[in-house]
């Protein structure tokens, strides 16, 4: 249950968030979204918000989505289907029925031949199943179409349609998922060097606490004492220190250091300590620490930085030596949690930090249905001067989300050979 709740929690919040970008610079470009979305599948709440977007929860907590106009193909009403239309003082249609689940009091019944939401703004039909004459009907631009699960949705007219923002606002819009999930990272990699109390000085050779009964505190050392040099060798910050400690399992060093400005110098042993299938020498001491909000914010920048670096070198590799082992899907993802929960609230935060860094440079990738396909193609369009037909541009993502969910089959199998079989 516990690994459940987990993978849940990393793989929605990761989720929701990059969707938040989306929807929150949409908004600013005057993009209608339509539907905000908390989780997948049959929906299980609705609330129709005065923004024009129907904010929903839906039965499987698996992520989240929004519905840009614009981006998704209109509605599909087909001719013969009965509907209903609520319509206003002035006789425009208000609101568009498809749903067998809902009433609508003093709705008109009608029969569709034709409508237009788009541009025209009218919708045609035969009125109680009288087909001698056909009745149309003026939309609202800010109307509603119930779908048929019931979902209250705004119609999509062209003025409020992703294609009709600017070049930069879609450019913005489209960035703004990926960015999310950046600064998801960054926030949940401050939320760690903030509870460790800050982040090691590496510049320092200061001994900030040690190991009870560690081979230093046995020899004597205590916090505060300034490590000067090692058998004779000097050492100027941390990673010095700790390269010649390491390099000395089960050996004896002489070490020299401050203590209250008095120098002093002891003979210590240290552990051997195994990894890897390798030994290493270990004094049992811990770095010091600096302890400054902006040392901390610094400290948060430098492992975002450190995460980004390590995903873009793996993904180097798998480009330039691709092995479908070194990918991962929702089995490794389910994997890596239950490791996480068995480890602690820390495990988990830095799980979801690097999933977020994960998840927002994959998107970065120029593949159609990504993200980083959509900005290839704002720079194409703004290279040529204009964008392609809605029909291409259409086709290619259909082509690339369906490379991506023949990639995603692929690896889900194999992470289901790898760890159960």
């Amino acid at each position: 249950m516990k690994t459940i709740l987990t993978f849940l929690i990393v793989f929605s919040v990761v989720v929701v968030v990059h969707e938040l970008g989306h929807f929150y610079f949409a908004k600013r470009a005057g993009i209608l979204v339509r539907e905000f979305a908390i989780g997948m599948g049959p929906k299980l709440f609705s609330h129709q918000g005065k923004d024009g977007t129907a904010y929903t929860i839906r039965m499987l907590p698996m992520g989240g989505y929004v519905r840009m106009a614009g981006y998704e193909d209109d509605e599909e009403m087909k001719p013969g289907t009965p509907i209903s239309l609520l319509l206003n003082e002035q006789g425009v249609v208000t609101k568009i029925n498809t749903s067998k689940k809902v009433q609508l009091v003093n709705a008109i019944p009608m029969e569709i031949v034709r409508y237009d939401l788009v541009d025209a703004l009218t919708i045609s039909g035969f009125i109680n199943g009288d087909e001698s004459q056909t009745i149309t009907y003026a939309v609202a631009h800010d109307a509603f179409i119930i779908e048929e699960d019931g979902t209250e949705v705004r119609i999509a007219p062209r003025d409020v349609q992703f294609q009709s923002a600017k070049l930069w606002q879609r450019v913005l819009t489209n960035f703004a998922g990926p960015l999310n999930n950046f600064i998801l990272a960054f926030v949940l990699f401050g939320v760690l060097v903030f509870a460790r109390g800050g982040v090691v000085d590496l510049n320092s050779t200061v001994i900030s606490g040690v190991a009870p009964d560690g081979p230093a505190a046995v020899a004597g050392l205590k916090a505060g004492d300034q490590i000067t040099a090692i058998d004779g060798v000097t050492v100027n910050n941390w990673p010095e220190m700790q390269k010649l400690i390491q390099e000395k399992p089960d050996q004896e060093l002489t070490l020299d250091f401050l203590r209250e400005k008095d120098k002093q110098s002891l003979v210590v042993k240290t552990d051997a300590v195994e990894s890897q299938g390798e030994k290493f020498g270990q004094l049992g001491v811990q770095a010091p620490m600096k302890t400054g909000f902006f040392d901390k914010l610094k400290g948060a920048f430098i492992e975002s930085i450190a995460s980004f670096t390590q995903i873009i070198d793996a993904l180097r590799g798998i480009v330039f030596n691709f092995d479908v082992d070194q990918l991962g899907g929702p089995v490794a993802i389910w994997q890596m949690s239950s490791q996480a929960a068995s480890q602690g609230v820390t495990t988990v935060i830095y799980l979801m930090a690097m999933i977020s860094m994960n998840l927002g440079i994959f998107n970065l990738l120029p593949i159609p249905g990504l993200d980083g396909g959509k900005l290839l193609l704002n720079a194409f369009e703004g290279v040529r001067g204009k964008p392609l037909s809605q029909e291409k541009e259409g086709l290619i993502t259909i082509v690339g989300f369906g490379l991506l969910m023949l990639l995603m089959i692929i690896v889900t199998w194999n992470d289901i050979q790898r760890f159960f079989f």
